[in-house]
């Protein structure tokens, strides 16, 4: 296979970026134009890793799928895949942490093999792998000025966003055989999560309890990630917020109506998905 041009890589993961990230796409587009490109590369490959995760493969083919992906890590810059050639010539241009694509796949080992949590400190470190890792892969491309807790913040964030992923997609996870609320808290709640006509069983309120808590969880770990917005230059700050934002939003509509969960997706308009960016655009968080 011949190996297609810088430009021609960047053009297939921008491509794969505008039509399958939903929610970051509207940060990432805030970026000067080398910077977007090469998010856009991080995102690329790492939404195959995730969608290795989700497939419908079994789940020997997943497992190897996943090692092909770290093969060819370990061999970047012979390969001749787009995605992994846009990911090459990123991690030339900026200092991306291409050790965290192998905490993704980890992560999403953890979801391949229907990993169950049993406390939120193990919770943590499964959102540390899928979404931490983002957040430090993130960035490397934004940049920032020195801070020993930079990385730091920008985990946090990534569990942040995690979280509040967690807890809207509660139903959907269910139906597909998983569940990520840690037994402590199902236990402490007095949670069976079950589906009852299609929606989400909450006899008692347990659930819309637990929620609530859970989300206030989640506000400390936005509080703590936000700090990593005025370490970076206005337009990566800008995209920064705007990622945040749109999730911070979302997971304060779920802690005010939990049970706007129980029987579908929940999401944020375009027209507000454009507020939370503009307002992104003159620092301030939604």
């Amino acid at each position: 296979m011949t190996a297609p041009t810088i430009e021609q890589a960047y053009a297939t993961c921008e491509d794969i970026t505008r039509t399958e990230a939903r929610n970051f796409y509207w940060g990432i587009r805030l970026l000067t134009r080398q910077r977007r490109s090469a998010l856009c590369a991080v995102y690329a490959l790492a939404r195959r890793v995730d969608d290795i995760g989700d497939g419908d493969l079994p789940v020997e083919e997943k497992a190897a799928r996943l090692e092909t992906v770290r093969k060819e890590l370990a061999a970047l810059d012979r390969s001749t895949d787009p995605v992994m050639v846009a990911v090459a010539d990123a991690a030339r241009r900026y200092p991306v942490p291409l050790e965290a694509f192998e905490e993704l796949l980890d992560g999403v080992w953890m979801d391949i093999e229907g990993r169950r949590y049993g406390t939120f400190d193990e919770l943590t470190e499964y959102c540390r792998c899928v979404a931490g890792s983002i957040g430090r892969l993130c960035l490397g491309v934004f940049g920032h000025r020195p801070h020993p807790r930079a990385a730091h913040y920008a985990d946090a964030l990534g569990i942040a966003l995690q979280q509040t992923n967690i807890l809207r997609d509660i139903r959907e996870d269910l139906l597909n055989g998983r569940i990520y609320l840690p037994e402590e808290d199902l236990d402490a709640f007095g949670v069976d999560l079950r589906i009852d006509h299609g929606a989400l069983a909450d006899p008692d309120g347990g659930l819309a309890n637990l929620i609530r808590h859970s989300a206030a969880r989640a506000r400390e770990w936005y509080a703590d990630g936000l700090r990593l917005g005025p370490l970076l230059d206005r337009r990566s700050g800008a995209c920064c917020l705007a990622m945040a934002g749109i999730y911070r939003q979302l997971l304060e509509r779920i802690a005010e109506q939990p049970s706007a969960v129980y029987d579908k997706r929940l999401s944020l308009s375009g027209r507000e998905k454009l507020g939370v960016a503009v307002r992104a655009l003159g620092g301030r968080a939604a």
